[in-house]
């Protein structure tokens, strides 16, 4: 990638992705924009991973091991009190400079597999949707899952600001956010049943190795103290409920693992933030295989950052297509819309 291209992605990072979520990572996403060296060991990553989130995660990592440097003074996730992060910068490139080889280490080996717990937010009103679509058990099939925690989105306990919850009242995990504009999904009393789970990667994480769970911790940006505390109780959650995760391309797999689910149940095949790092073709031959699952099947398709940034419902249902918008969601579920009707 040119360094026009990484320049500009940072910005675009610092600019949009963190205002109001990430002072530190805005910060330092601008300044990176701006630095040649910096931009120079990005380009030590692999092809298609969001740059910003890598580097940040690799860092992050890193310090969470316990690497000694001042850095770790404006990091919230590891100071209880951290420095102002107008002087970050400095340290930072330091840090990447005495660290530089294992960085680029973590930058060749390592994949943005952020589990956010929270875009079950919006998952569980579209699974509920589905069912009532339907009326059958649904067999899930997630790709890109890492390490499968979203696919527990029935276990969970949900509210949405109105003082009612939903879900799984008596779950430890509970998933607050927040439903913008006018309309409004149904929350059933119980939840949709559920036949079948399998969660597909290129790489799964396994929450028992502490290598595996350290890195999805370090991805979480450093203020997300609560982002935190969801992912530690949703693991802790699937470490005695374990879901099967099958390590390979989700794409080229589908066919051969749809083949093998209930035949009286609705396929819903989910990815969130996941599509933004697949080329096009990939795209397009993902998009062809549900179609002609579709064929047979009652199948659903339910994805953002494929196309754009909105979270979509497309379905084929006794062979008819159709595709829905559910509207604009917060890349980590602290809000969305709803637009289904």
């Amino acid at each position: 990638m040119k360094k026009e291209q990484l320049s500009q992605r940072f910005h675009n990072f610092g600019s949009i992705e963190t205002v109001g979520s990430s002072e530190l990572y805005s910060l330092l996403a601008l300044k990176i924009a701006q630095d040649d060296e910096i931009l120079e060991l990005c380009t030590y990553a692999k092809n298609g991973q969001p740059l910003p989130n890598l580097l940040f995660g690799a860092v992050h990592y890193l310090l969470l091991k316990g690497k000694e440097h001042e850095l770790k003074e404006y990091y919230p996730s590891i100071t209880r009190n951290p420095r102002e992060k107008d002087g970050v910068f400095l340290p930072f490139k330091e840090f990447c400079k005495i660290y530089r080889e294992e960085i680029i280490a973590l930058l060749q080996s390592k994949l943005v597999q952020t589990n956010e717990v929270r875009r079950c937010a919006y998952l569980y009103p579209i699974f509920c949707y589905i069912y009532e679509k339907v009326k059958q058990p649904l067999s899930l099939i997630e790709i890109g899952t890492s390490a499968g925690l979203q696919l527990n989105w029935d276990k969970y306990r949900y509210s949405y600001g109105t003082g009612e919850e939903y879900g799984k009242i008596d779950s430890k995990v509970h998933i607050t956010s927040e439903i913008r504009g006018g309309n409004k999904p149904s929350f059933p009393v119980q939840m949709p049943p559920v036949a079948s789970k399998i969660g597909l990667d290129l790489h799964t994480n396994d929450l028992c190795n502490k290598e595996d769970r350290l890195w999805l911790r370090a991805l979480i940006w450093p203020e997300h103290h609560e982002r935190v505390e969801l992912f530690d109780q949703s693991a802790e959650y699937f470490t005695q409920h374990p879901v099967e995760l099958v390590e390979g391309d989700g794409v080229a797999l589908l066919e051969e693992v749809v083949a093998n689910l209930p035949t009286n149940s609705a396929i819903c095949i989910f990815h969130t933030h996941v599509a933004n790092q697949f080329p096009l073709e990939l795209k397009h031959e993902l998009v062809g295989k549900i179609k002609k699952i579709g064929s047979t099947r009652n199948v659903f398709h339910v994805y953002n950052n494929m196309w754009d940034g909105r979270l979509h419902v497309d379905s084929y249902i006794s062979g008819i297509e159709t595709q829905q918008t559910v509207g604009d969601t917060d890349g980590h579920g602290r809000w969305f819309e709803w637009n289904l009707e």
